[in-house]
This record gives structure tokens, sequence and C-alpha cells, in this order.
């Protein structure tokens, strides 16, 4: 496990160096200038010039990249062209609301994809299987925003169960966090559990079908036990690579659920940073967002290794 570790961390690098050129290198394709946007449509080229002058951004793009580049591995993302204060401050008090979505998400997407996959897989061709797997082609169809409004709609506004705008730290209060959760969690969860759930399906239908499973029904091994200790444990392989898919769809969807639920997340200072032309925040936005999909890829790496020993590096 200690080489397949080390692999996984050692591919990292090079992922990091390139998304980091990228996210660098595209800025530039933006049309105007962030000095112009920021002194608005009545500046003068002088005022423009003198601003851009200010803010770095006269000096040649390498110059500047090696510049960000250096902070980055000291985790200085730089500062902030409107608020002038440090980029990764900023990030810092978003960071924990577009997390606890996203992890809520997962949660519910896991539970229900695995789950229903699991029933389903163990149950094809019967009523409940096209029942439920017509109701994961219903999730994959149903926009994020729309049900996020919905849910809105019905538990907040109707019922009032939930507040509107239902976002508390954890710090301050625990229960009122996790209530805050419910239903920025499930609007997130339906389309992650709908993919988890396909996927979850098929593996158990070719785990149970596989000639092992005839074996060891011949030799008294019970259906519930042969299910749970060989069918569903073969299964979880596909099924992992299904959730780190998963969570890099997630992260992106919660940028739209922040807004229809009013979360202070990400997803709000990524939108007017990139109207503002504010590029240290969309950046440093890009590499949280890159770095939170390789450490969640590297844990599910290590989880497959666990499962199939095949899969480490010898």
């Amino acid at each position: 496990m200690g080489k397949l570790i080390a692999y996984r961390l050692l591919f990292a690098v090079p992922q990091l160096l390139i998304i980091s050129v990228v996210v660098f290198s595209l800025t530039y394709l933006v049309p105007g200038s962030p000095a112009a946007a920021i002194l608005g449509a009545s500046a003068t080229p002088e005022a423009i010039a003198q601003v851009e002058a200010q803010l770095g951004l006269d000096r040649p793009p390498v110059e500047r990249f090696a510049e960000w580049f250096g902070g980055l591995l000291t985790g200085d993302l730089g500062m902030s062209f409107r608020a002038g204060i440090p980029v990764a401050d900023m990030l810092a008090q978003r960071l924990p609301a577009t997390l606890s979505i996203v992890l809520g998400g997962m949660v519910v997407a896991i539970v229900l994809g695995v789950g229903a996959g699991i029933y389903t897989g163990t149950r094809p061709g019967t009523l409940a299987d096209r029942l439920v797997t017509g109701g994961t082609v219903v999730g994959l169809a149903i926009p994020e925003f729309w049900l996020g409004l919905l849910l809105t709609s019905v538990f907040a506004v109707h019922l009032g169960w939930i507040p509107i705008v239902a976002w508390t730290p954890i710090t301050d209060d625990p229960l009122a966090w996790l209530r805050g959760l419910v239903m920025p969690s499930i609007t997130l969860g339906l389309t992650g559990g709908a993919m988890i759930a396909r996927q979850t399906r098929a593996a158990v239908v070719t785990s149970l079908a596989a000639p092992y499973t005839d074996t060891l029904t011949a030799a008294g091994v019970s259906r519930r036990l042969l299910v749970a200790r060989y069918g569903v444990k073969n299964a979880l392989v596909p099924v992992l690579a299904t959730t780190g898919v998963t969570f890099a769809i997630l992260i992106g969807i919660s940028f739209v659920v922040e807004k229809v639920f009013a979360l202070p997340g990400l997803g709000s200072v990524m939108l007017t940073s990139v109207i503002g032309q504010d590029f240290p925040v969309v950046q440093g936005v890009v590499m949280i967002t890159a770095v939170l999909v390789i450490v969640v890829n590297l844990l599910l790496d290590i989880s497959y290794g666990l499962i199939n020993p095949q899969a480490r590096p010898q």
C-alpha cells in the first residue's frame, strides 16, 4: 500500500502543474483588462495603465506565472484585485460552506446509490428493479436548481420545517449546521445517487452472474452471505471509480446549489470574480477544487487497492 500511495502522490505533482499552467493561461483569453473592469467604463487609458502597473499586470506573463506558482507552493494564492485582501483568507471563509454541502451530497448519493443498486442488482428483471431503474433516469434528468427551488418552496415556504437561509457554521451550532444541510444535500445527492445506483446495479448483476457464485452455492453458502461477502465486495471495485467522478461533478453542481439556497460558498465568489475579472480569486477557486478532486481520488485509489490487491504496484 505504501508504494500505491507514493505512486499516486507522485502522479499528483504533474497534474497540479498542468492545471496551474492551464488556469493561469486561460486568464489571458478573457477579453478586456482587469484594471478597466475595476475602474469602470469611464476610465482613461492613463488610469488603466497606472492600475495595471500597481497590480503587476504590465509584467511579462512568464514572470507573473513564476511568482504566482512560487506562492502557490507555500499556500499563498495572491491578492484579490478588487477586495485587496489575500485570496487564501477570502476562500478560507467560503470553503466550509461548499465542503459541507458537497460532503452532505456525497453521503446522500452513496447511501441512496449503493442501497438502490444492491437492491435492484440482486433482483434483476423484477418490477422493483424496473421501478427503481426508471427512478434513476428521473433523478438524472431533474435539473438541480429546479429541485432546489421545489424543496425550498415545499419544506421552507409552505411547511416551514427548515429556514430558507439556513447556513450556520458548525462551530456556532452543530445542530443548526446539520439542519441547514438537509435540503442542499438532497438536491446535490439525487443526481449523484442515480449515477452510483446504475453503476452499482450493473456491477452487482455481473458479480453474481460470475461462475464462482455457482460453486459457492453448490458448497452450501447461503444467498444472503453470498451477496454480502462476495457479490457486493466485488461490485464495489467499479463503483469506487464512479464515486470519484460523482464527487467532481457535485463540486461543479454545488456552485449552482449555493445560489439557490443563498449559501456563502465558493460558487458565489467565483461568479462575481469571473464577472469582475478578479483573476487571482478565480485561479484560487480552481486550484482548491482541483486539489480536492485529487485528494478524494487518492483516497478512492487507496480503497481500491485494499479491495483489489492486484491493483497495488509490485
